[in-house]
C-alpha cells in the first residue's frame, strides 16, 4: 500500500541549499528524502533515549577511530626504536679527532632531513603510498 505524498515548494538559503546537495550525494540518496527525514525528527520531539542512542554511535565511532590512531603511532614508535637500536649496534662510536666533523655533517645531514620532511608532510608522497607501490611492482615481477 503506497502513502500519497502532497508536494511542497520552499526556498533555502544558497548555503543550506549546496549543504544538502552535498550530504545526499555522499549519502546517495535524495534530497527529499533527506529533508523528509529531517522534518520528521524535527517534529517528533527527539526522545531523550533516542539521543542517546545517537551520541553513543558517535562516541563509539570516535573511540574506534581512536583506537586506530593508537595503533600507528604504536607502530611508529615500535619502528623508530627498531631503527634506532639496529644503527647503534652496527655503527662504533667515532674517535676524538673524527668527532667535530661527524657533528657538523650531522647537522647539516639533519636541516636537509627536516626540510624533505616537511616537503613530504606538505606535498607528499607518503610511506603507506611507496610500500603499497613497491609491494604492488614486487608482486608484478615475481609474477613474470
Amino acid at each position: 500500500m503506497s502513502r500519497l505524498k502532497v508536494k511542497h515548494t520552499f526556498r533555502l538559503p544558497p548555503d543550506l541549499s549546496a549543504a544538502l546537495a552535498d550530504y545526499a550525494a555522499r549519502k546517495r540518496v535524495t534530497q527529499a528524502l533527506v529533508v523528509e527525514t529531517a522534518l520528521a525528527t524535527f517534529l517528533s520531539g527527539d526522545t531523550s533515549e533516542h539521543l542517546e542512542a545517537a551520541l553513543s554511535r558517535r562516541l563509539d565511532r570516535i573511540n574506534r577511530q581512536a583506537d586506530r590512531l593508537a595503533w600507528h603511532v604504536e607502530l611508529g614508535n615500535e619502528t623508530l626504536a627498531l631503527f634506532v637500536r639496529f644503527w647503534l649496534r652496527n655503527n662504533p662510536p667515532l674517535p676524538d679527532a673524527a668527532l667535530a666533523p661527524a657533528q657538523a655533517m650531522g647537522k647539516e645531514r639533519w636541516q636537509r632531513f627536516v626540510e624533505t620532511l616537511n616537503r613530504r608532510m606538505a606535498f607528499g608522497p607518503r610511506l603507506r603510498n611507496e610500500i603499497s607501490e613497491d609491494v604492488s611492482a614486487d608482486e608484478a615481477a615475481k609474477q613474470r
